[in-house]
């Protein structure tokens, strides 16, 4: 199974109405989205932070590469900063271990 964890952080007033606009349908897509297990979204130290579960890696890449996470994404330079981390696990981690991952081993963006 494929996990994804991210913290982001919006910038200013207009990110912030921006990052919203996108987020919340977003995370509705990723919920429904073919080969979505868990999705799960919670504030951490001032970050959104979402962990999200997939039965594999493309089924991910196929969800990220489509629909409102592709507007995210490519409105992302502009609205937020924060990090990202993937890997494969047999579980789900807990908040706590996906935050600490997300710090020790996240991509900054």
């Amino acid at each position: 199974m494929h996990i994804s964890i991210t913290g982001l952080k919006p910038k200013g007033l207009w990110g912030f109405i921006r990052f919203w606009t996108l987020a919340i349908p977003s995370f509705g897509e990723a919920k429904s989205a073919k080969g979505n297990i868990y999705s799960a979204v919670k504030k951490i130290n001032g970050y959104n932070c979402t962990l999200s579960a997939w039965e594999n890696r493309e089924l991910m890449l196929a969800f990220m590469r489509n629909g409102v996470h592709l507007k995210a994404m490519k409105a992302f330079k502009s609205i937020a900063t924060g990090r990202t981390y993937g890997y494969e696990s047999d579980t789900i981690p807990s908040w706590e271990e996906a935050y600490s991952l997300l710090e020790s081993k996240g991509k900054n963006y």
